[in-house]
């Protein structure tokens, strides 16, 4: 005998495979579903792909624009410095003449009597001129015995000399000086020939 529960079983079941309750269109559309879930899916990851491929072409054009600005600073500090030293190396080109004309005075300093003393004093304030110029990164050339570079020296005048070999310097009529590695003022010279 068949059990009342095995007889209610097997009636929905045959329905289901008879096909009463079991509906191809649902499963289509189920599949349906399915493909319009994966073209969304495939609409968003391509979405996605577009974000991140313009997400890295900001980052792009920001690192750039950010290492542009980088050189740009640098370029703007180094060209400011540059200005700054020609400023102060026009303003100190001034005081060059006035050195000059001590170091001169100095060359006919009395070594003897009563102006001895006023000559000692010359002598330290030139030394203290020539300290200051040193710190603000002032040196005199020191062409004597050199050879003779047009683009630092200057000549005066050509001469022969049994002293010193052709294109050495024989005399500084005015000494030269440099601001850090650049002229400020080249020397005056007399060349052997």
């Amino acid at each position: 005998m068949k059990n009342k529960n095995e007889e209610k079983e097997k009636p929905e079941i045959e329905k289901e495979q008879n096909g009463s309750d079991f509906n191809e269109d649902s499963i289509f559309e189920d599949q349906g579903v399915d493909s319009e879930l994966e073209e969304q899916v495939i609409a968003l990851q391509t979405a996605l792909d577009e974000m991140d491929n313009k997400a890295e072409e900001y980052l792009d054009g920001w690192q750039r624009a950010r290492a542009e600005f980088a050189n740009y600073k640098k370029r703007v500090l180094r060209e400011n410095m540059d200005i700054r030293q020609v400023a102060r190396g026009e303003v100190i080109k001034l005081y060059l003449d006035i050195a000059d004309d001590l170091e001169r005075a100095l060359q006919e300093k009395p070594e003897t009597g009563e102006n001895e003393i006023w000559a000692e004093g010359i002598e330290i304030i030139f030394q203290k001129l020539r300290a200051r110029l040193e710190s603000e990164g002032i040196k005199p050339m020191k062409a004597m015995g050199e050879d003779f570079d047009p683009n630092i020296h200057e000549a005066l005048m050509k001469e022969e000399s049994e002293e010193f070999e052709s294109g050495k310097i024989i005399e500084v009529m005015q000494e030269g000086y440099w601001i850090g590695d650049k002229v400020l003022r080249p020397a005056l010279v007399r060349v052997a020939a």
